[in-house]
């Protein structure tokens, strides 16, 4: 759709007259030359050249507007675009370029401000609606983001971004009948666009009918699809319809960074039913692995750091302890001891724990900490 934007104003600014009011002609060879070689930043260098400012005609503010567009030189793209728009508020393809420049730019409050005017000047835009529904999405508003988007469908219903969006929203608020009538409208002008399948997996396998999960998956792959999603899913989806072997040999087709907590779960159900016990637990062993996050030792190293400010020492050994089961930095060894040591004057656990501390080799950085540690060692074992 951009490319047909930019084609259009590509036409726009070739077709108009190189003889403008009290500007020099143009060599549109040369400019055309330029634009088929991607060549932009030159096409705009060589039009600023050719009009100097002042610049007033809106066919050559037109041809500087698009070419910085192009070049990328999306501020200077912008003040032509809105010197044209202020000259004629009726020029829709101004107003247009306007809003997908600050979509570009990163501004969506702008750009929204821009695609409302279109919106008001023409409700039979799809494209307005389009953008609107994403700017919408970006920042959260799914209310107003359905509604762009069931206005753009409803110009539409065979583009498919618009019909995967919206069907993805429909199936978020569980409104399912509603989802499968975008979907089916979309999937049935193009039966073999991914996204559209995609979509329709989400919506599937969100109802939870195995079957047509498992023949979605199957024609995504067919398609290309070999996702860490697309797999997943299918592996579910043959579990729940008791083809176990299909499930385990699908669920090992995922790479190691495409498993998941569920992967690796429902993997391990499979395997159970197939009865392999050992591939079992080696799955539900990686299933809990997979489910704790790496950071859970640091949260709870933290939690007795606090527990020690406030002087809550056994606290802060039950959160030492509970940090050690989920990491084994040698550092919390060292904690655990100081807290025992100092805090506790528990000697016999203070010795267990600066003697963990030191046999953990410890990182070059942490040296004073051990010589440290086997001070104490010397001074508690008299």
């Amino acid at each position: 759709m951009k490319s047909l934007v930019l084609s259009v104003l590509l036409i726009f600014c070739l077709s108009v007259s190189s003889n403008a009011q009290q500007q020099p002609a143009v060599n549109d060879s040369l400019l055309l030359d330029y634009y088929q070689n991607q060549r932009f930043a030159e096409a705009a260098d060589y039009l600023k050249k050719t009009y100097p400012e002042p610049v007033s005609n809106i066919r050559v503010l037109g041809k500087l507007a698009y070419t910085s567009q192009m070049a990328g030189r999306l501020p200077d793209a912008e003040g032509y675009y809105q010197r044209m728009y202020n000259a004629d508020s009726t020029n829709t393809v101004a107003l247009f370029s306007l809003g997908a420049i600050n979509l570009r730019r990163g501004n969506n409050v702008k750009a929204e401000t821009y695609y409302k005017m279109l919106a008001q000047k023409d409700s039979t835009n799809f494209l307005v609606y389009k953008q609107l529904g994403k700017i919408a999405g970006d920042k959260a508003d799914f209310g107003s983001m359905i509604y762009y988007l069931q206005k753009a469908n409803k110009l539409n219903p065979a583009e498919p971004d618009v019909a995967s969006d919206l069907s993805d929203q429909y199936v978020n608020l569980k409104q399912y009948p509603a989802a499968e009538r975008v979907l089916n409208g979309a999937i049935a002008k193009d039966p073999e666009n991914m996204i559209l399948l995609q979509s329709l997996l989400k919506l599937v396998s969100s109802q939870d009918k195995f079957e047509e999960t498992k023949n979605t998956c199957l024609k995504l792959i067919d398609l290309g699809n070999r996702s860490g999603y697309v797999l997943t899913k299918l592996g579910v989806a043959y579990y729940n319809l008791k083809n176990y072997a299909c499930s385990v040999e699908t669920f090992a087709d995922l790479s190691m960074m495409e498993q998941t907590e569920t992967s690796f779960y429902v993997a391990a159900l499979a395997y159970k039913a197939l009865k392999d016990q050992p591939k079992a637990i080696q799955s539900l062993d990686n299933a809990i692995k997979e489910g704790i996050s790496s950071n859970v030792g640091d949260y709870y190293a933290e939690m007795a750091d606090s527990y020690e400010m406030r002087k809550k020492y056994q606290k802060a050994v039950w959160a030492y302890q509970k940090a050690i089961q989920f990491s084994e930095k040698p550092i919390l060894y060292y904690m655990l001891a100081s807290v025992y040591d100092t805090d506790l004057k528990n000697k016999q656990l203070a010795l267990k724990y600066y003697k963990k501390y030191t046999n953990s080799k410890p990182p070059e950085k942490q040296q004073k900490y051990v010589a440290y540690s086997k001070s104490r060692l010397d001074e508690l074992a008299r």
